[in-house]
């Protein structure tokens, strides 16, 4: 099945897919900055519209100020901040809501110009307006998602926090899986199941389940305790878990385990990619060979910044560029994921 009808245009549809992968990617890296510094609970309102311009004059800047002051996180940690200083907090959630609607409209100009001029072919075209689809959702969870630290919280949900982030590499992996189909030239099912990528599909698995317990890791401020490596204060186990907070219904609530299992995970996959690469090149996978030298490299990296920013007390150069290299690890590994697939 022909992906690109009028091959003519080949060449625009994968600039505008990667254009929409670096938007994506930045609006992760803004995203996550925004985290660090505390400052997305900074704009209190949710306006499509009037919300895309910043405050022009003095009297904006007070009555934005204002509605800052009545949320739980100024009264409780902020009281003495001036207003200079909100700008500053202000500013960064406001950048990460005009790249949102950048974003909307990067993807949906492009695509009404291609579905009118039939470019794609009609299965390609539904698949792209789902992803238009889930845009809208995105900005809608990221609201949701302020939401939960307006009235009882200084921090947002971490939970929430993690549907957010994980909508987020959902859209950006599946755009670089149409953009592998379509510059491959072939039609690669990323859901279908066959016995022989199992283990592939079980790394994919394991990759998104470790952003989200990073979500969970951000959310709670769970790289703020036990900074120390390998052990946790020279325990295996953090000490001060009992059996009063190890309840099911709560345990994810929990900062120190959160992060025992992020820092687990991260040895899992560490040591389930090496097993992986050592049977690729003892059965002499050459097709592999790129794909997995990639991986190896961004694992190693990715994991090697995960403890400088665990003993760094999350020191926002470090913790930023561990995001950063994120985006980068999951590249390697849906394109990973990609080349293990045989039609």
């Amino acid at each position: 099945m022909e992906i690109v009808l009028r091959k003519e245009y080949t060449k625009f549809i994968n600039y505008w897919l990667i254009s929409l992968l670096f938007f994506i990617g930045l609006i992760v890296i803004v995203g996550g900055l925004t985290r660090l510094t505390d400052s997305g609970l900074s704009i209190t309102t949710w306006d499509v519209v009037k919300g895309i311009l910043p405050p022009l004059n003095k009297n904006q800047w007070e009555e934005v100020f204002n509605l800052y002051k009545e949320i739980p996180q100024f009264y409780m940690l902020n009281q003495n901040m001036t207003i200079n200083e909100f700008k500053v907090i202000y500013y960064w959630e406001y950048i990460h809501r005009i790249l949102g609607r950048v974003l909307g409209l990067l993807f949906i100009i492009p695509f009404i110009y291609i579905y009118s001029k039939k470019i794609l072919n009609k299965k390609y075209n539904q698949n792209l307006f789902i992803l238009f689809l889930l845009i809208l959702l995105q900005g809608t969870v990221g609201w949701y998602m302020v939401k939960s630290g307006l009235v009882d919280n200084t921090t947002v949900s971490h939970y929430r926090l993690a549907i957010h982030l994980n909508l987020a590499f959902i859209l950006f992996s599946a755009i670089f899986w149409y953009y592998l189909n379509i510059k491959s030239e072939i039609n690669k099912i990323f859901f279908e199941f066959k016995i022989s990528n199992i283990v592939s599909k079980v790394f994919i698995f394991l990759i998104f389940l470790q952003i989200t317990f990073g979500a969970f890791t951000s959310g709670l401020d769970a790289g703020q305790i036990y900074q120390t490596w390998p052990l946790m204060n020279n325990y295996f186990f953090p000490d001060d878990l009992t059996s009063e907070n190890i309840v099911f219904s709560k345990i994810l609530n929990e900062p120190s385990f959160v992060q025992f299992i992020h820092r687990n995970l991260a040895y899992i996959i560490f040591v389930y990619v090496l097993t992986m690469s050592f049977f690729i090149f003892y059965k002499k996978k050459r097709d592999m060979y790129n794909p997995t030298y990639f991986l190896l490299i961004m694992i190693f990296i990715q994991t090697t910044l995960g403890i400088f920013t665990l003993l760094s007390g999350a020191y926002i150069l470090i913790a930023s560029l561990h995001q950063i290299s994120t985006i980068f690890l999951l590249i390697s590994s849906i394109y990973f994921y990609y080349k293990s697939l045989k039609l």
